[in-house]
């Protein structure tokens, strides 16, 4: 057993997990977070996306004692209280989703893309910053457009 301490979505936790878990599992598991979604298990669709130490992340390929002493945010840490943060408010207002099953991931890269490029962002670049994650539901249009309305917000909510 792997006893662990960290920093999820600002709240210090410690918890003790098998030394081959997951992070992911982890999330959902030990500390009950399950905004953080189960995909693949091979890094390959993205829903499991989280930040660790201000990167984005696929918490399937994370095991527990990796994250010792890292600060993690996952969807849940994104909100205050009952208000949205500006990604995930484009989502909703932009039906940036169908099913729901990828949003918590496209959301956290989302966050990753506006942090790595700022908050002009074209149509090309934020399809091919999306290539690691994957909707089954939608054609990314109204993913395109929500990360773009998300990053617009960001920028004035930023000026304010």
């Amino acid at each position: 057993m792997t006893r662990v301490a960290c920093t999820v979505n600002g709240v210090p936790v410690a918890f003790e997990a098998e030394d081959r878990t997951l992070l992911v599992y982890a999330l959902r598991d030990h500390l009950k977070l399950c905004g953080t979604n189960i995909g693949c298990d091979t890094s390959q669709c993205g829903a499991c996306t989280v930040d660790i130490d201000g990167r984005s992340v696929k918490s399937c390929t994370v095991l527990v004692g990796q994250i010792n002493g890292s600060a993690i945010i996952t969807i849940e840490g994104l909100s205050s209280g009952e208000e949205l943060h500006p990604m995930q408010q484009a989502f909703r207002d932009h039906h940036g989703l169908q099913c729901g099953y990828c949003t918590s991931g496209m959301i956290m890269q989302a966050l990753e893309i506006v942090r790595r490029f700022g908050t002009e962002l074209d149509e090309q670049t934020i399809r091919e910053e999306l290539d690691g994650n994957i909707c089954r539901c939608t054609g990314y249009h109204n993913i395109v457009l929500a990360i773009q309305a998300g990053a617009r917000a960001m920028r004035s909510a930023d000026a304010r």
